[in-house]
């Protein structure tokens, strides 16, 4: 793999959200050393946004362009869902996830500590050490950019990595508030070379699929959530994500973004897909990716401590029930 910035003649260009030491960078390498050959050239480029990632993605400026999608902890990351939902040209193709881990990093010889700095999610995702601190945020746009930044007087919160890239000491390991938490990381390319890296996904054997729908209703009104859940249903369709995101300047209006376990291609799915087409809704294929070795194993039974806290069943008194529900 050539250096960061690199430009191989006739290998692979990766973009991702940058700069070098983030976890996005860790996906980005991990997906080349995956599906990389040991005489293809790989160049890793940095890049100041999401968006930028999109748009050299769209320009044929990179062959592929890797952001985060989803954290176990503080969910989807808006601005690479809302880059999708936005981008004519892009769409992704595979993924790759993460163990997160944070450390936090100290400049050697630094003076009195006065903030803690990380990217938002990751502030979020280590509040507890944060507030055990006593020091004040500064929210950074990634968290390597907290760490390549970080004055004398900033603890850094980031990826082990960035203590060596950036010759800073450690000054805790793994200050995260819930251990195990996993990043989702997209590969982004252009919908006119999708078809290429699938086909390279199902000659490697991949057989179940992940699929990012986005669903725009034409028309609104009660039942339409429940007339687009009954089509999966219908259909024996696994739904495993829904989340809304506005569609822009029409208040009170949203795109329904699903995540289902077929390819479009499979039965069930056309099936549904047609139905949906033919209640007059707009559809649009933001994802399609191997689901990967873990798929059938994160079937199950939710773990009841990790529920949202408060949150009440049928096994609960009815005092706690009418707490919890304000029935």
């Amino acid at each position: 793999m050539t250096a960061p910035g690199g430009r191989p003649a006739g290998g692979t260009r990766v973009a991702y959200l940058g700069p070098e030491g983030t976890f996005t960078h860790q996906a980005a390498l991990e997906w080349a050393r995956r599906h990389g050959g040991p005489d293809d050239d790989v160049a890793a480029e940095p890049l100041d946004t999401v968006k930028d990632v999109h748009d050299v993605v769209a320009a044929g400026g990179a062959d592929v362009g890797v952001v985060a999608i989803e954290s176990s902890v503080e969910g989807y990351v808006v601005p690479s869902l809302d880059a999708l939902l936005s981008s004519a040209d892009v769409v992704a193709v595979d993924e790759v996830a993460l163990d997160v881990s944070f450390d936090a990093f100290v400049r050697p010889g630094h003076g009195d500590l006065t903030e803690v700095s990380a990217h938002p999610h990751g502030l979020a995702q280590c509040s507890g050490f944060v507030t055990g601190t006593g020091l004040a945020t500064a929210p950074a746009s990634s968290n390597a950019a907290a760490c390549r930044d970080a004055g004398p007087g900033t603890i850094a919160l980031g990826p082990t990595i960035c203590g060596e890239l950036y010759g800073l000491q450690t000054y805790a390991k793994a200050v995260e508030d819930f251990k195990g938490g996993r990043t989702r990381f997209l590969v982004l390319t252009r919908r006119s070379a999708a078809a290429a890296h699938l086909a390279r996904s199902r000659a490697a054997g991949a057989t179940d699929w992940k699929t990012m729908l986005a669903i725009t209703p034409s028309v609104t009104g009660p039942g339409v959530l429940a007339r687009i859940t009954a089509a999966f249903g219908d259909r024996g369709v696994n739904m495993s994500s829904l989340i809304t995101r506005p569609v822009k300047a029409q208040e009170s209006k949203y795109a329904f973004v699903v995540t289902f376990d077929e390819a479009p291609w499979d039965r069930g799915a056309r099936e549904m897909l047609s139905d949906l087409l033919a209640a007059g809704d707009s559809l649009k294929t933001l994802g399609l990716f191997p689901a990967g070795a873990g798929f059938r194993a994160l079937e199950g039974v939710l773990d009841p401590d990790h529920v949202p806290v408060g949150s009440v069943s049928a096994k609960d008194s009815a005092e706690d029930r009418e707490r919890g529900l304000l029935w």
